[in-house]
């Protein structure tokens, strides 16, 4: 038997406005509120437990510092990466220079709070 992951926790200083940006890039949906501010979001049909991990969104005042050890790397499922790209800068995603050349399939980028993540190439096939 294996593990799978369930959930993935992010620390936020306003989770309110990372569980609405990840929501919007995600097509998740609030699952649930914790009485500490921690905001859960999901799949809207499979929540907690589907083939999609939950995240959750917990507050903190500590100060970020440095690269984040962990990164989300997300994939189409709808259109090409060019337009996926300027729907994410939309919402509130901005380019983050890591040292790209500019050969690399995919853009690094980060959400409202700098937590870097990447939009890869390839379209994925929606669950």
């Amino acid at each position: 038997m294996a593990c799978r992951i369930s959930e993935l926790v992010i620390d936020a200083v306003d989770p309110d406005r990372l569980a609405a940006f990840w929501s919007d890039v995600l097509g998740y949906v609030e699952l649930e509120r914790e009485a500490d501010g921690s905001i859960a979001i999901g799949p809207p049909d499979a929540g907690f437990g589907g083939p999609q991990p939950t995240l959750v969104l917990s507050p903190t005042n500590a100060p970020r510092t440095g690269k984040l050890p962990l990164h989300i790397d997300v994939n189409a499922t709808d259109r090409d990466q060019d337009a996926e790209l300027e729907r994410l800068l939309a919402l509130g995603a901005r380019p983050v220079d890591i040292g790209q050349t500019g050969a690399e399939s995919r853009h690094v980028l980060a959400d409202p709070e700098g937590n870097e993540f990447c939009l890869l190439r390839a379209r994925l096939t929606p669950l």
